[in-house]
């Protein structure tokens, strides 16, 4: 408190006046698509959830219990974003900060990310905002590591990794820059700490098959490599993150040394994200937030760059002060599409194609295909009707293929709304061009978790050998068979769907006619043939009463 208090005035003034934009902007500006899925993550609180830890749920239902709207998904991103500006003042050590508050803020608000990340709540909010806390309370441990600090940084290490799994590199790139923890017994005793309070998300992993770390690590999208798309795209995010004050940010950054253990901690952290993400280039497009990190580490640095050299503390502000002025117009926007010139994104015309399904098919509930954003947006702006995402097999699984969300709708009569449908019953055309086409179906029935279940070996393409199918159904009654058809899914070395075969797999008991109910039944089957070539690997997948063939089995390699 007594850091707090030596604070000035005008710092609190400037901070007082961003809290309240960031209000403000959370309250008039629609929500984006992946605030909708968070927000929907926060209807059924656990440990984890298919994309994410938890943390972000746990944002939003705090922020609803104050506030109801947008405003109830973003109040806690907004006090976060403050709390974390006071936590950066304080990292910095620099006496002649006081006389330069207004360059610091324009410093901290001009870069796109850190300014977004002040309202928008995603992952990456509570991912930023325990980074500060991660680092400030590392400060003081290499100065004095006892038991209490030791506690302290071991539960911000677990806060860390329950906002976002990329979090692993914070702790790693700053534990990797001061080796000598390894021998402290108060690191040691941090990381035990860590350890016990992420220990509910470990079990959570462990009920739920690792299904996030699956996901993560083997069933992303992919595509074939583009070195305008994956690597020139990765350093054209590092140049995004900052806007026009880019050179003067990397100039900082090249110029800073390593004197002392924390700003050793920075440097090491800034690197080695910038090189990761470097490297994942070659394998996949980084996507801008996730290099956001490096946004704190920076802020310490830059600033006090800026404090020894007049010449960057002049040209940062002034490039500051444009990209203040950019992006509060481009805030603007966001809220009031016009001023974005026919620019649609995704904060327009939520509440307005919602409203107008709900007029057309009443509070009747809507199953989406391969939509897991479109479903929670129609939830949050129709007050809650029910909604579930049908993956089929060319999209992705998600939150809705390991919730309860299927049986919310199972046997009820549906809207059904699928860009797939050719008789649709009724339609909506969005200002920004896209159509949702829907139909109506009585006494809905999915069976998306069934599971066909195939040895994980090389399987030669056109073979004739015999291929063993193991099909778990997971429900609490049986399936009939008559009800199910088969296929194979031929993909490319990247996992896209190129082709899809039916297949008749026949039962190990030919008497088979059901499905039991939470157990598994054995058959087999060939591999259709095909004459198609850059086949990478093949899934089984099922179609319950004619509807697309789903996700029910893993990718399985082919010679």
């Amino acid at each position: 408190m007594r850091m707090l208090t030596k604070i000035p005035k005008q710092f609190y003034f400037f901070l007082s006046a961003i809290f309240i934009l960031n209000i403000i902007q959370s309250s008039f500006t629609q929500l984006i698509f992946d605030e909708a899925y968070y927000w929907y993550y926060s209807q059924n609180m656990a440990w984890g959830y298919f994309d994410h830890p938890p943390m972000v749920a746990l944002l939003i239902k705090i922020s609803s219990y104050f506030f109801n709207g947008e405003l109830g998904v973003r109040f806690m991103s907004c006090v976060l974003s403050a709390i974390n500006i006071i936590l950066l003042w304080l990292m910095i050590d620099n006496p002649k900060k006081n006389d330069y508050i207004k360059h610091f803020f324009v410093l901290i608000f001009s870069m796109t990310l850190l300014n977004a990340y002040g309202f928008f709540t995603l992952p990456d909010t509570p991912l930023l905002f325990f980074t500060s806390c991660f680092l400030l309370t590392y400060k003081h441990f290499i100065k004095n590591p006892n038991a209490g600090m030791s506690v302290l940084l071991g539960i911000f290490m677990a806060a860390l990794m329950y906002s976002k799994y990329h979090a692993v590199l914070v702790i790693f790139f700053v534990l990797l820059s001061n080796l000598k923890l390894v021998q402290n017994k108060y690191a040691w005793l941090a990381v035990f700490v860590a350890l016990i309070s992420y220990a509910p998300h470990f079990y959570w992993l462990y009920e739920n098959d690792l299904v996030s770390i699956k996901y993560h690590l083997y069933e992303r999208p992919n595509g074939a490599y583009s070195f305008e798309k994956y690597t020139l795209g990765f350093f054209v995010n590092l140049i995004a993150v900052f806007g026009l004050t880019f050179p003067f940010i990397y100039k900082a950054l090249f110029k800073t040394k390593g004197n002392n253990l924390f700003t050793k901690a920075l440097i090491y952290l800034i690197y080695g994200v910038i090189l990761f993400f470097f490297i994942s280039s070659f394998n996949r497009r980084v996507q801008t937030q996730w290099i956001i990190i490096i946004c704190i580490p920076l802020v310490i640095i830059v600033f006090n760059y800026m404090l020894q050299n007049k010449q960057a503390l002049t040209w940062v502000f002034r490039l500051g002060l444009i990209n203040t002025v950019i992006i509060i117009y481009l805030r603007m926007g966001l809220a009031y599409q016009p001023l974005l010139f026919n620019f649609y994104y995704e904060t327009h015309g939520n509440k307005e194609w919602a409203q107008a399904i709900e007029d057309e098919v009443g509070k009747t509930p809507v199953v989406f295909e391969n939509s897991y954003r479109n479903a929670p947006m129609y939830s949050f702006y129709t007050d809650g009707i029910p909604t579930f995402s049908l993956n089929n097999y060319m999209y992705r699984k998600n939150q809705y293929s390991i919730d309860n969300s299927e049986e919310r709708i199972r046997g009820k009569d549906v809207a059904y709304i699928s860009k797939y449908i050719n008789d649709s019953s009724f339609s909506y055309e969005r200002e920004d061009g896209g159509l949702y086409k829907g139909k109506y179906i009585p006494n809905f029935q999915s069976f998306r978790k069934v599971e066909c279940i195939v040895k994980d070996t090389e399987i030669t393409l056109n073979s004739d050998e015999n291929i063993t199918l193991k099909v778990f159904n997971p429900y609490k009654e049986s399936i009939e068979l008559s009800k199910l058809k088969f296929a194979v899914t031929y993909m490319d070395n990247y996992k896209i769907p190129k082709e899809t075969l039916k297949i008749t797999p026949e039962a190990v008991d030919p008497n088979t006619a059901i499905l039991k109910q939470q157990d598994t039944t054995n058959f087999s089957f060939h591999l259709p043939k095909t004459k198609m070539e850059n086949i990478g690997y093949f899934r089984v997948v099922i179609s319950e009463n004619n509807l697309y063939f789903g996700l029910n089995g893993k990718p399985i390699p082919i010679k």
